[in-house]
């Protein structure tokens, strides 16, 4: 049996993290383009990372319940894909909003 609880939890997240976003205007909803470059090759470098760990048999999937059972690769769940996401746009908006607060100091 699948489940799709982790799926569920991380697209909760991004759309919260979205949401402060927008109310914000943070990365996203201030400078789209740059945003969406920058988690991009964040998560594409992060992938590379997680496929040449799978590749020396370090990560793996494992057994879970929470898991929707859709993979992208051997041992890469999909749910990876919108973990980095989540990781590195949130990683961006706190960087953001440091440094406008070191600005306005």
């Amino acid at each position: 049996m699948t489940s799709w609880a982790y799926l569920a939890g991380l697209l909760v997240s991004l759309a919260g993290l979205a949401t402060l976003d927008w109310r914000y205007r943070v990365a996203l909803f201030d400078q789209p383009r740059r945003t969406l470059v920058t988690v991009g090759l964040a998560v594409v470098a992060l992938l590379i990372w997680d496929f040449i760990g799978v590749g020396l048999g370090i990560f793996f999937i494992g057994d879970t319940e929470y898991l929707s059972g859709i993979t992208v690769a051997p041992e890469v769940p999909i749910e990876e894909i919108f973990f980095l996401i989540l990781l590195t746009y949130q990683t961006l908006l706190l960087w953001r909003a440091f440094a406008r607060r070191g600005e306005n100091a």
